[in-house]
């Protein structure tokens, strides 16, 4: 099981202390949304021109980048050109770090309605390929926002090629907002799944779906065991990360606390028990 975390979780450690607490913890990896107040991280040095500098601190620590999570908005006719840069820089860092993955969302869905929506992707997408293609990247969609049920993700991804899109699959936002079973999910999209987001919720008493708050990982009722079996039987081999959304939630608990209880169990989880199901 390879473990790895979103920098959305310790928006307040610089560089040096994400690759020290990283390997501390236990992790294998980290993956970039954001660092020290800047989202895009190439635009800074230690990315942009010092960039073989911070690739060796990442191997001697012997950890991997293990996704660039990018603000790319596939439905989104104002991000166009922001999309396109982004996606050639983010491409661009992939290669010098030896990353695959850049996540993308897939965007509201407006009054344009879905059939316009999809229609507006597809043609995002299209425009991305030649790029994703010659730096060997997939850009993956993540169970996100207004393509969080499998049927739409699926309607999404009609057209492309598995090569070059893929499905970050968001544990807790089908199951969180929709009710959708790990076994669904994995029957539409397994075969497009590349990369996962872990993190667990109670829903807010009298509240609907969307109104849940974030708890420590088993601590919560996202069903933990079940989905990690659904990926062990289909072979999935991919990275789970953790996704601890300090960044828009500054009243969740610490990454001091929070990373390595996710490391501990997981850890548990993958060696077959239910997980630390305390901290």
């Amino acid at each position: 099981m390879k473990l790895t975390f979103t920098t959305l979780g310790c928006p307040a450690w610089s560089l040096e202390t994400i690759i020290a607490r990283a390997a501390e913890y236990g992790f294998d990896g980290v993956d970039f949304r954001g660092l020290e107040g800047t989202m895009n991280v190439y635009e800074l040095p230690a990315f942009a021109t010092d960039y073989a500098e911070t690739r060796s601190r990442f191997e001697a620590a012997g950890l991997a980048v293990s996704c660039f999570s990018s603000s790319i908005t596939l439905v989104s006719p104002a991000r166009a050109a922001d999309n396109a840069e982004e996606l050639e820089r983010y491409a661009e860092l992939c290669v010098r770090f030896g990353t695959r993955y850049i996540r993308a969302f897939g965007g509201k869905v407006e009054d344009q309605g879905r059939d316009a929506a999809i229609a507006e992707a597809a043609e995002q997408l299209a425009r991305m390929e030649p790029i994703l293609r010659q730096a060997n990247v997939k850009l993956l969609v993540e169970t996100h926002d207004d393509w969080t049920r499998c049927e739409d993700m699926l309607a999404l991804l009609e057209g492309t090629s598995p090569e070059t899109v893929g499905v970050l699959w968001d544990v807790h936002h089908p199951y969180r907002m929709v009710g959708e079973s790990p076994e669904r999910t994995w029957e539409a999209l397994g075969s497009r799944i590349a990369y996962t987001h872990w993190k667990d919720s109670l829903p807010e008493p009298g509240g609907d779906a969307g109104r849940f708050r974030y708890r420590f990982m088993g601590e919560g009722d996202v069903p933990f065991g079940e989905i990690r079996s659904v990926l062990q039987r289909n072979g999935y081999d991919g990275w789970y990360a953790f996704e601890w959304e300090k960044k828009w939630h500054p009243e969740l608990e610490e990454p001091e606390l929070a990373f390595p209880q996710y490391v501990k169990f997981m850890r548990a989880l993958d060696n077959g028990g239910s997980g630390e199901e305390r901290r």
